[in-house]
């Protein structure tokens, strides 16, 4: 999202070299971006908003802001819309500037969603999928549900792109882990993605994809800082810095469930021993509770708790007291607004965070032992709403 004490202003030439076409053209970009929901000053919920809005949150002139909207109508990408009460005309991204798609998956399903230009769920899906499934089974499932949707919401406009997710680290395109989705290490998802749907595609970790949603559509809107535990069938953290998405310098940053806690604790799927992940994740939280519950699910667990089950209560309290001390780490080197828990294990609320919290505090420095923790209000759709609005974001709507 840009950085408002750094856009340019219309008194400030020196930063548009050039002709006065470039300045136009960088002012209207300003406009689009406050539509589009990437101004801290500006929901990003697609709500219309007046010229009167878009000339206080842009710091343009109420008459540049006029023009630039007659433009932008001309050409097709805003609408205007009579405005209720003492509101006047309302402008936001016109549909007929085309849609775009997400996709999010996960260990066992598949998630997929269309989106408008401003990164709003018009309409989504989410069906089951064999944890082992091909990349080809995998995507073709997913274009067959895109089919589907566009048909179903009577979508006549342009699919643009579209934003995918996948529950793995994300080098350069490939997929470094085969514990999670092994019919895709290896794999360039970049490549084979686009093949498969013949668009433009974007791929992130789902992690980050989550962290995104939330920053901008859920409960970690207004923090200019925030980070995402993932807690699923792995963990991983979005990290979101100074409103932007922090990915590293490979697209591997936020791999938290592989802090190691014990150097003699459990082997993890990566190969090391006692790392988060596998005192943390629902593999180990059922792996626990085994004996018990053979064959339950993290509900079904999770339900168990809620009825006093010692057993259950006491995991989901081992659980929560490792996923704090592994979160004290991160805010004492990132010192964040807020911390978010989502992914399945959130489902189980209180009973887990409450043990976070107590983590947390006994092992962050006194400046950063309250950070709040809570959970995402996105719930299992966060990396599909993350997904849609990565493709938004990654659309030029100004050639």
């Amino acid at each position: 999202m840009p950085d408002s004490s750094t856009m340019p202003t219309e008194s400030d030439p020196a930063r548009h070299p050039g002709s006065t076409s470039s300045l136009r053209t960088a002012n209207q970009r300003r406009v689009v971006d406050v539509l589009r929901g990437r101004s801290e000053d500006r929901p990003a919920d697609g709500t219309p908003v007046t010229q009167a809005e878009l000339a206080r949150i842009t710091g343009l002139a109420p008459a540049t802001v006029s023009n630039i909207v007659r433009d932008l109508s001309g050409a097709g990408l805003v609408a205007t819309e009579p405005g209720s009460g003492r509101r006047g005309t309302t402008i936001r991204i016109a549909r007929a500037a085309g849609v775009v798609a997400g996709v999010d998956f996960g260990h066992s399903h598949l998630a997929v969603g269309i989106g408008d230009l401003a990164g709003n769920v018009i309409a989504e899906r989410r069906e089951p999928l064999d944890p082992g499934h091909t990349h080809d089974d995998g995507l073709g499932l997913a274009r067959e549900l895109l089919a589907d949707l566009v048909a179903g919401a009577a979508v006549s406009e342009p699919v643009r792109s579209v934003g995918m997710g996948l529950p793995a680290p994300i080098v350069e395109g490939l997929v470094r882990s085969s514990a999670i989705l092994p019919g895709w290490v290896g794999v360039n998802a970049r490549e084979v993605s686009e093949a498969a749907f013949d668009l433009p595609v974007h791929i992130e970790n789902d992690a980050n994809l989550a962290a995104l949603a939330e920053h901008r559509q859920g409960a970690a809107r207004g923090h200019a800082t925030s980070v995402l535990i993932k807690i699923s069938s792995g963990v991983g953290a979005g990290v979101i810095l100074e409103n932007r998405l922090f990915r590293g310098s490979s697209g591997s940053a936020g791999e938290i469930g592989h802090l190691t806690l014990n150097e003699q604790g459990p082997v993890c799927r990566c190969g090391g021993r006692g790392c988060l992940e596998a005192y943390a994740s629902v593999g180990a939280v059922q792996e626990l509770l085994a004996t018990q519950f053979p064959d339950a699910s993290i509900d079904d667990i999770i339900a168990a708790a809620g009825e006093g089950n010692v057993s259950a209560l006491r995991t989901f309290e081992d659980a929560g007291l490792h996923v704090g001390w592994g979160i004290a780490s991160v805010v004492n080197l990132l010192n964040p607004d807020i911390v978010l828990i989502g992914g399945d294990m959130a489902r189980a609320g209180d009973l887990l965070l409450d043990p976070v919290r107590i983590g947390l505090r006994r092992h962050a420095l006194d400046t950063a032992a309250n950070t709040p923790v809570g959970a995402g209000v996105l719930g299992e759709r966060a990396s599909l709403v993350g997904a849609v609005l990565l493709a938004s974001d990654r659309t030029e709507l100004l050639d």
